[in-house]
């Protein structure tokens, strides 16, 4: 099997997943036993190797062997507003701890009056399937940014892609400090700020964020 990077993925069949629980489960029960615990005796944890393995193929590292969501694009029938979506959750891995870290992520586009406009659910899906998979958070936020770039191509007038999430990788382990993260990448009128589209959408984020106190 092709070798995956950090973020990345590579599209996995039936055969393909099922012999790569095998090796995982094998490979954590190893993990464990070098950690000292008896798990093969250890009524608590005797499946522990297989669980964690089956949890990461497919659960939460999924978005590294699946492929991606099918999408739905419209015309957008004249309307050339702002549109955005927030509240999407995010729950992913920090690659360099393999800890999780969890937030929300508020998507904006602007299309043209001749342009498109997506499915509402499928921003929900693009952003689970790239977060579903060991990341770093600025990573994210540019993948999904990126990958909405090249859905709507030429049809819309920018798009913007914030994520604000809290890393156990700082909670549990060095600093132990429950901080926060922001990330925040754009481009076209809202890199620009023309029409002050840049301004109106972190304006939105914080009337959102303010609801949901």
């Amino acid at each position: 099997m092709k070798k995956i990077m950090a973020g990345g993925n590579v599209v996995l069949s039936d055969d393909d997943r099922n012999e790569m629980l095998a090796r995982a489960t094998e490979a954590y029960g190893k993990f464990l036993e070098a950690l000292g615990y008896d798990w093969k005796n250890d009524p608590n944890m005797i499946k522990t190797p297989y669980r964690v393995a089956k949890m990461f193929v497919n659960e939460i590292t999924s978005g590294a062997y699946s492929a991606p969501p099918k999408l739905a694009v419209f015309p957008s029938s004249g309307y050339s507003g702002m549109v955005i979506e927030h509240g999407i959750e995010v729950n992913s891995l920090c690659s360099h701890h393999l800890l999780p870290f969890t937030g929300f992520c508020s998507l904006a586009y602007i299309s043209k009056e001749n342009g498109q406009v997506i499915g509402l659910s499928k921003l929900n899906r693009i952003v689970h399937w790239f977060a579903k998979r060991p990341q770093l958070q600025e990573q994210l936020t540019r993948q999904i940014h990126d990958y909405l770039v090249n859905v709507f191509g030429d049809t819309v007038l920018g798009i913007a892609v914030y994520i604000e999430a809290e890393h156990m990788c700082v909670s549990m382990r060095g600093a132990e400090d429950n901080s926060t993260m922001t990330t925040h990448y754009c481009s076209g009128a809202f890199l620009t700020n023309e029409m002050n589209s840049r301004d109106e959408f972190l304006r939105a984020i914080q009337i959102y964020k303010l609801g949901r106190k």
